[in-house]
C-alpha cells in the first residue's frame, strides 16, 4: 500500500512539474515578444524621427534652390531687357540712318542729273566753239593738229635725233653690260672641267694570262665576242688593260660590262660569250633608267613621268660633236636655272626645259623628225606641262620664243656647246658616216644586223641563212658596195663581209 501510494504521488508530482514547466516557458515567451514589440516601436519612432529630418532638410534646400533660381531668373530677365533695349535703340539709329541715307542718294541723284546736263551742255559749248574756230581758221581739228606737230618736228627736228641716238647708246650700252654680267656669273658659277667623248674604252684585267684567255684558241674567243657584240677589240702591250673600239657608245658599254663580267666569271668561251652578253644587253635598261633618275635628282627637276625619265637616260649613250648629250643637258640645267633666277624668270620651267631639250635625239634614229619635233611629241604624250614643251622647242629657233624660259634654254646650249674643246665637229661628222654606213646594209632584206668596223674601213653584215642563200649573199655583198660608192663621201676603200652563219642545236636526253 504504501509503495502504491509513494507511486501515485511520485506520478503526481511529476503532471505538476510539468505543469509547472510548460507555465515558466510560457511566461518567458511572453516577455520576450514583448521586448521585440518594444525594440520595434523603438525603431519605428527613430525611423519617423530621421525621415521628419530629412525633409526638413530637403524643404531647406528646395527653398534656398528656388530662391537662387528666381535670383538668376530674374538677373537674366534684366540682361534680356537691356539687350532689347540696346537693340531698339539700334533700330531707331538705323531707321534714322536709313532716311539719311536715303536723301542723301535722291541728292545725288540730282546733282548727277545736274552734272550730266551741264557736262552735255559745255560740250554742245565746246563743238559749237570748234566749229566756229575751224570757220574762221579754214582748218579741221585733225588738219591743225597735224600741222602744230610738223612744224614742232621740223624745228625741233635734230634735238629729237640727237637726244634718241643718246638714249638708244645709253640704252644698248646698259642692256650689254648687264647681259654680260649675267652671263659671266652664271658661267663663273658653274665651271665645270670639259672633255670630249672618246671612241675607245679600256677594261682593266688583274693580269696579262687573261689576254691569252679573251684571244682564245686560234682567235676563236675575241672573234666571237666582236661578232656578238659588234665592236674591235684590242689587245696590245699595254699592261694590266684591254681596249674596245667602236663609234658607237652603247656598244662600248655592252661590251664593257660583258667583258669585266667574263673576267670575273673565268670561263671564256664562246657559248659562254653570248650568254654573258645577252644578259647584259638586258642590264643596259636598268643603267638607262638610274642614269636617267640621277640626273633628274642632280638637276632638282622632279615630277617627271618615269616613261620621260627612262627615255633621257638614254642620252648617256649618245654624242653630240663628241659631247655627251645626258652631260651637256645636266650642265645646260644647271645655267639656265642661275639665268633664271638672275632674270626673275620660272626657274622650275627653266630647268626642266634645258634637261629636256635634246631628249628627241634618245629616238632620233627611230623615229623619223627632227630631235625638236620628236622631244615635243615626247613630252606632249607624256604629260609635260605647255610651259616645259614650248622652253625647250625653241632652242634651235624651229619655232618662235613665246617665254622667257625658251630664250633662256637657248642661251644656256650656247653656253654649254661653245665652251673651249666641248664640241668636235669632225668626230660628229664621222659617227654620222659610220651610222649611214650600216643604215645602208641594214636596208637590204634579210639582214640581221651590221657593224661598221675598223675606222669605217670595213663593214660585217649579218644574214639570215634561211631568207638569203650563198649566191644571194655574194651579189647582196656587190649591191651593198655599189650603193656605199653612190651614196657616200669617204675616204680610201670600205670593205664588205657577209657572214651567213647556219646553227644546227639538238639535245640528248
Amino acid at each position: 500500500m504504501p509503495l502504491k501510494t509513494a507511486l501515485l504521488f511520485a506520478g503526481f508530482m511529476s503532471i505538476i512539474g510539468i505543469a509547472f514547466g510548460y507555465f515558466l516557458r510560457l511566461i518567458i515567451a511572453l516577455g520576450k515578444k514583448g521586448s521585440m514589440e518594444l525594440s520595434i516601436k523603438q525603431a519605428e519612432l527613430k525611423a519617423k524621427e530621421e525621415a521628419q529630418k530629412v525633409i526638413t532638410e530637403a524643404d531647406t534646400k528646395a527653398e534656398q534652390i528656388l530662391k537662387e533660381s528666381r535670383i538668376e531668373q530674374k538677373e537674366k530677365e534684366e540682361k534680356i531687357k537691356k539687350a532689347e533695349d540696346r537693340i531698339i535703340k539700334k533700330e531707331e539709329f538705323l531707321d534714322k540712318r536709313q532716311v539719311d541715307i536715303d536723301k542723301e542718294v535722291e541728292h545725288v541723284k540730282q546733282r548727277v542729273l545736274e552734272i550730266k546736263a551741264t557736262k552735255e551742255k559745255a560740250d554742245a559749248l565746246l563743238v559749237e566753239r570748234q566749229g566756229e574756230l575751224e570757220k574762221i581758221a579754214r582748218l579741221t581739228e585733225e588738219s591743225a593738229k597735224n600741222e602744230l606737230l610738223h612744224i614742232v618736228e621740223k624745228k625741233y627736228e635734230e634735238d629729237i635725233l640727237l637726244r634718241m641716238q643718246k638714249l638708244e647708246m645709253s640704252g644698248n650700252e646698259k642692256l650689254d653690260r648687264k647681259a654680260k654680267d649675267i652671263l659671266a656669273t652664271s658661267i663663273q658659277r658653274l665651271a665645270t672641267s670639259v672633255s670630249s667623248e672618246m671612241l675607245t674604252t679600256s677594261v682593266p684585267i688583274p693580269t696579262d694570262e687573261v689576254k691569252g684567255k679573251i684571244i682564245g684558241k686560234e682567235g676563236r674567243n675575241i672573234k666571237a665576242f666582236e661578232r656578238v657584240t659588234g665592236v674591235e677589240i684590242i689587245v696590245d702591250d699595254t699592261p694590266g688593260a684591254i681596249t674596245i673600239s667602236s663609234f658607237d657608245p652603247v656598244r662600248r658599254q655592252i661590251a664593257r660590262v660583258a667583258l669585266e663580267n667574263l673576267i670575273a666569271d673565268g670561263r671564256i668561251q664562246p657559248a659562254k660569250i653570248e650568254e654573258i652578253v645577252e644578259k647584259t644587253k638586258a642590264d643596259i635598261n636598268k643603267i638607262i633608267k638610274d642614269r636617267g633618275e640621277a640626273a633628274a635628282f642632280e638637276t632638282g627637276v622632279l615630277n617627271l613621268d618615269p616613261r620621260i625619265i627612262s627615255i633621257l637616260g638614254r642620252l648617256h649613250f649618245r654624242t653630240s660633236y663628241g659631247q655627251n648629250v645626258l652631260q651637256h643637258s645636266i650642265e645646260m640645267t644647271h645655267i639656265a636655272g642661275m639665268l633664271a633666277e638672275e632674270l626673275g624668270a620660272n626657274v622650275s620651267v627653266a630647268k626642266a626645259g634645258a634637261l629636256l631639250h635634246d631628249i628627241g635625239k634618245a629616238l632620233d634614229h627611230e623615229v623619223a623628225g627632227s630631235h625638236v619635233e620628236i622631244g615635243r611629241r615626247i613630252l606632249q604624250k607624256f604629260g609635260a606641262s605647255e610651259e616645259i614643251v614650248k622652253a625647250m622647242q625653241a632652242h634651235h629657233e624651229e619655232y618662235p620664243y613665246e617665254t622667257i624660259e625658251s630664250i633662256i634654254v637657248q642661251v644656256a646650249d650656247a653656253i654649254s656647246g661653245g665652251r673651249p674643246g666641248a664640241r668636235r665637229d669632225t668626230v660628229e661628222n664621222y659617227l654620222k658616216r659610220l651610222r649611214e654606213l650600216e643604215a645602208i646594209a641594214n636596208g637590204f632584206k634579210g639582214v640581221e644586223k651590221s657593224y661598221a668596223l675598223q675606222a669605217g674601213r670595213e663593214i660585217r653584215v649579218f644574214v639570215f641563212p634561211a631568207v638569203v642563200t650563198e649566191l644571194e649573199a655574194k651579189n647582196m655583198a656587190r649591191d651593198i658596195a655599189m650603193k656605199i660608192e653612190h651614196d657616200l663621201k669617204y675616204p680610201g676603200e670600205i670593205k664588205i663581209n657577209i657572214i651567213r652563219e647556219s646553227r644546227f642545236v639538238e639535245f640528248a636526253r
